[in-house]
């Protein structure tokens, strides 16, 4: 019996698992296929819902899982924390013991860190602790400066800091806290979402301006305090609120497997996600992939499950002595919301020269509905 270990169960390993399942031939009570998925997390979270939790449009309950759930007919999951990854034996070590698969699919996300210990003066809305907490304080919060700061480049879900920033405009616009509270995003960046192409990028800040929420691109912080933010730009800000990204990196476990490469991320074959190690593939926010112009792809959720589909067929294919012939196409679109229970469709290609053809639609109910579906048939269709 063939056996396929899929480290990660965020979105890109259960879509690899549930695809897997779909082309390994098991059945109720028949398994041709053994396929692990290893997770040290009991409870599975729906971040995209993370800026929800935040305004308290989300509740926990609404956006999480047993992890356990996933488990299904020839899909186990191994809890536990990962403490070796071989990819030349195409091993995996969780509590001493040694699991040995023909095929590995590591879907392990990024390891995040607090860079300045920003976790003393703000709140990681990545997490849904943070998410929570920071929402604890908007609620008694009488007013004054809300910052929204990107930490470091690069980060995962790069729309969140602006779907959180305009989720709050609306709460305290809601509130009657907009006489006296100003809403302002600081990011590295030199534009919102700048990887979407300058049209997606240049709306998006124009639609944040309207809100009146400020924006100052090509901020690097260097320095924050209880009440101030310094950048290596040389300006200071004070902030009342403030809510940060992490600093996103690969997970150690990684680094020390020799799967890194010189970008300090995974590098795969951008076509079949193949690592340089036979039958071990790589996926999602892990992955360093980059166009012919050296621009890199956004480490967004969509990416991941189609990376994860594309996967799970080829591995299909082998396991049945067929050539795989499917690839993966950066294309694809994910909702951003814009607070007035609206949301702006954001989508295109990515194109392997870096000339994005992504375009952003005007703020809609339909989009927000859209994005709330999502979320209903995420749980529907993977537990």
């Amino acid at each position: 019996m063939k056996t396929i270990l899929v480290l990660g169960a965020g979105q890109g390993g259960i879509v690899t698992a549930r695809e897997l399942i779909k082309h390994s031939g098991n059945e109720e009570d028949i398994n041709l296929v053994k396929i692990l998925v290893f997770e040290k997390e009991e409870t599975n979270v729906y971040s995209p819902s993370l800026p929800w939790v935040m305004v308290g449009k989300s509740k926990e309950a609404e956006i999480t899982e047993r992890t356990d759930k996933l488990d299904a007919s020839g899909l186990e999951v191994i809890k536990g924390q990962i403490e070796n990854i071989d990819p030349e034996n195409v091993t995996v070590t969780v509590k001493g013991k040694q699991f040995k698969g023909d095929h590995m699919v590591i879907s392990l996300g990024v390891a995040q860190t607090d860079a300045f210990d920003l976790r003393r003066y703000g709140f990681n809305f990545f997490k849904l602790k943070g998410a929570q907490d920071f929402h604890s304080k908007l609620k008694i919060f009488k007013g004054g400066e809300i910052a929204i700061l990107v930490s470091s480049l690069p980060f995962k879900s790069p729309a969140a800091p602006y779907e959180a920033a305009m989720l709050i405009e609306d709460f305290v616009r809601k509130n009657n806290l907009q006489r006296n509270t100003t809403v302002s995003v600081y990011t590295p960046e030199a534009g919102p979402m700048e990887f979407a192409g300058a049209e997606a990028s240049i709306e998006l800040r124009a639609l944040l301006e309207k809100k009146g929420i400020n924006f100052y691109p090509n901020h690097d912080l260097k320095a924050v305090s209880g009440n101030s933010l310094e950048f290596s730009n040389g300006k200071t800000y004070s902030y009342d609120l403030l809510a940060y990204t992490p600093k996103h990196q690969l997970p150690e476990v990684i680094k020390n497997s020799g799967l890194a490469g010189n970008s300090g991320w995974i590098e795969v074959n951008n076509h079949t996600l193949e690592t340089k190690f036979e039958d071990v593939y790589a996926i999602g926010d892990s992955t360093h992939l980059s166009a012919d112009n050296g621009s890199v792809l956004p480490k967004i959720g969509v990416f991941a499950r189609q990376q994860a589909a594309v996967v799970a067929h080829n591995i299909g294919r082998k396991m049945v002595n067929q050539e795989p012939d499917q690839t993966f196409v950066p294309e694809g679109k994910y909702f951003v919301e814009a607070g007035e229970g609206k949301a702006s469709e954001i989508g295109g290609k990515f194109s392997a020269t870096g000339k994005n053809d992504v375009k952003m639609k005007t703020p809609a109910q339909w989009g927000h509905f859209s994005k709330w579906w999502d979320e209903k048939f995420w749980f529907f269709k993977n537990f």
